[in-house]
Order: structure tokens, then C-alpha cells, then sequence
């Protein structure tokens, strides 16, 4: 079976060296209650619980995950640097002008224990994987001009792979733009930005290949991802995953391997830049991180080829029962993104926090009906 890569270091997707396999995310206490077998892409099964209840079948009732991988390396040298003048950028070919004027944004991230790679969101503050500094005592951040600036972690996110550090605003880090009014497209330009086996300022190009790809995440459960055949790989963790424009569309995390190594062989997956800063925001607020509940189980991938997912059971008082969501409603898109399968409206709920609002398409006989629930 093909193994399920994540890429770079730590619990949350992996451990270093990338010489081994990582451990099977953290399994959760819980009763098998909401128990269910959701397929992953390339026939890879993966047992997971409720239907964005964050609660996850005990580690016996789970199947094996595939073999996973994180995207780091460790660091000895550092190499490479951004372009200089981003206002060149209009002469040059697409990719070339994304690289110019997004590089500089783009900074490799050096701990004790391994290297990834960064996002500057604002002033002094850079977004990355919890996989690439968690369990780290120490910190850096390498610009793309060759400077060193000690990184204090504000606070990181496990479950959605996310962590936000801070650098002396006075370091001058360009801001990149991120692409939070813009709505990412199946077979768009994708540009990875980034450092790869420490090759700092990497850039790759390839296309947007799904969305809301289910992943699984440190919980025990899924999270929503984009899937790019851009390659990404060790060290590419934490870095941008950019549009044509040369706005943030993605933060890279994890690979698909074919078992054998931890390259790229065209299957990456990155957390989608509003989830990322909804994250960021967050922590920066001092805001909780526990994931949402729906409240349902039972739920069931549709056997009559139809799309959507068949409601088996809504928790008396959740958000579900609360909403007036039905036993037998089929869902068919959860805040807009169509579903197929139970594995991707697990990963689009769990996304979510306690009090985020989400809304379903649920068809009910022979209506088609919105429903609005706030998890809890």
C-alpha cells in the first residue's frame, strides 16, 4: 500500500529523522460510538470517528494509518537568497515575477531538531507547521537575504498543523499577500516556495490537483487540505504554497510517498491559507483551539452512487439536533464545498472551532434544504 507522507518534524504530522517512519498520530480516548472506515485517496484506509464530534474510535477500533512523513531536515547550511526589486517583477514570466516579489516573505525555519520553512504574515510574525517546531528549544528564522533572527513560538495548533512565531518587527520581513478574497480553483497555477533539503529559496510550479483533500491530522481525525502536484519536499513544511498572482493560497505540510522514500511524487497537501489564519488569529488572541462538534454519528458514505453523505444518528442537544438536521438527510456540501464521501465532511468540520458557525446543503426527500449549526 502507498504510504501517507507528512512533511517535516514533530507529534503533530511527524517525527525526525526522516529516516523512520513517524508514529501513528495520538488517538484520542473515546467509545467506539462513532466509529466509521473512510477510504483516503489511493485505496489507503484509515478508521475515524465521529462526523466532526472530535471524538475518534479508540486506538484498537482503528485500522493502521499508512506510514506518514513530515517535511524537514536537519539544518547545516543554510543557502540561496530572494530577489531584489519586486517592481521587476511585471517584466518577468508568471512564475519567475511570483518568485521575485513572494521570496523575501518566505523564510527557512532552524530549530534544535530539524528544518522547515515560513510564511511572514505581518509585521514580525511568521506562520509554519506545529510539525516543524514542536518539541524544539531552540529557534531561528534564516531571511532570504542570509540574516539570523531568534523566533519565540507564540503558540501552535497540533491538530491543524499550524504555529505562529515572532522576530523583532525591526527585521523588516516583507508581508506576504495572502489570498483571503480569492477563491482557489481546481487546475490553477500552484507555486511552492520554500527549503527543501536546505536548499533555502526553492521555487516549484505545478497546479491545484483538489481541495478539501481529507488528511489525517494529530488528533486522530482529518483535516481539510489542498492537494498540489507542485513538489514539495523535506523542508518544504511551513512554506507557501502560492497562486499566479503571488498571493498565499496554501502553508505546505505533508506528501504522499510511494513507500519507498520521502520524496515528492506529485502529491502534496497544503492547510488552506484562511484556516491558517483563522488559526494564527487565534492563538495571537489567546482564543481556545479545541475543535468543534457537529453531533452526529453513523454517519454513512451513499452506496447508490449519488454524492453526499447519509445522516445515521444526530446527538439529542448538539449543534446537529439544534440546527434541525435529520436522520436521513443526505449532505451534499458543507460551507459551499461539495462532499462525496464521510472523510471530507469530517475534515471540513473538524477545520472548525467551538462557536464557528457552518452550514450545510442537505437534501431531505425531495428537497434540498440549508441548515446553519454553531458547533460547540
Amino acid at each position: 500500500m502507498t504510504d501517507f507522507a507528512w512533511p517535516t518534524s514533530s507529534p503533530p504530522v511527524s517525527r525526525p529523522p526522516e529516516s523512520t517512519p513517524p508514529p501513528t498520530p495520538p488517538q484520542p480516548a473515546s467509545s467506539g460510538k462513532w466509529r466509521v472506515l473512510a477510504s483516503f485517496v489511493a485505496g489507503a484506509t484509515i478508521g475515524v470517528g465521529s462526523f466532526g464530534l472530535g471524538m475518534l474510535a479508540t486506538e484498537n477500533d482503528a485500522p493502521p494509518i499508512s506510514t506518514v512523513q513530515n517535511t524537514s531536515t536537519v539544518p547545516t547550511t543554510s543557502g540561496g537568497s530572494a530577489g531584489a526589486d519586486a517592481g521587476a517583477a511585471a517584466t518577468l514570466e508568471p512564475t519567475s515575477a511570483v518568485a521575485l516579489a513572494l521570496g523575501p516573505s518566505v523564510v527557512q525555519i532552524e530549530t534544535d531538531l530539524g528544518l522547515g520553512s515560513g510564511v511572514v504574515f505581518d509585521d514580525g510574525l511568521i506562520l509554519t507547521n506545529d510539525h516543524v517546531i514542536d518539541g524544539a528549544t531552540q529557534v531561528s528564522v534564516r531571511t532570504s537575504d542570509g540574516r539570523s533572527l531568534v523566533a519565540v513560538v507564540l503558540g501552535s495548533d497540533p491538530r491543524n498543523d499550524i504555529a505562529v512565531l515572532q522576530v523583532d518587527a525591526a527585521a523588516g520581513l516583507p508581508v506576504a499577500p495572502l489570498a483571503l478574497d480569492s477563491e482557489t480553483l481546481v487546475g490553477q497555477t500552484a507555486i511552492a516556495i520554500g527549503s527543501p533539503f536546505q536548499l533555502q529559496q526553492t521555487v516549484t510550479s505545478g497546479i491545484v490537483s483538489a481541495l478539501n483533500r481529507p488528511v489525517p491530522n494529530s488528533a486522530g481525525g482529518f483535516s481539510a487540505m489542498i492537494q498540489t502536484d507542485a513538489p514539495i519536499n523535506p523542508g518544504n513544511s511551513g512554506g507557501a504554497l502560492a497562486d499566479i498572482d503571488g498571493e498565499v493560497i496554501g502553508i505546505n505540510t505533508s506528501i504522499r510517498t510511494d513507500g519507498t522514500g520521502n520524496s515528492s511524487i506529485g502529491i502534496g497537501f497544503a492547510v488552506p491559507i484562511q484556516e491558517a489564519i483563522d488559526v494564527a488569529q487565534r492563538i495571537l488572541n489567546g482564543e481556545s483551539l479545541e475543535v468543534g462538534v457537529l453531533g452526529v454519528s453513523n454517519a454513512q458514505n451513499t452506496t447508490d452512487n449519488a454524492v453526499g453523505v447519509v445522516v445515521g444518528e444526530v446527538v439529542a442537544g448538539s449543534a446537529a439536533d439544534q440546527a434541525g438536521l435529520q436522520v436521513g438527510d443526505r449532505v451534499l456540501k458543507v460551507n459551499d464545498a461539495p462532499v462525496t464521501n464521510f472523510a471530507e465532511v469530517v475534515g471540513l468540520v473538524q477545520s472548525k472551532f467551538g462557536g464557528d458557525v457552518v452550514t450545510l446543503l442537505v437534501q431531505r426527500g425531495d428537497q434540498t434544504v440549508e441548515i446553519t449549526a454553531t458547533l460547540t
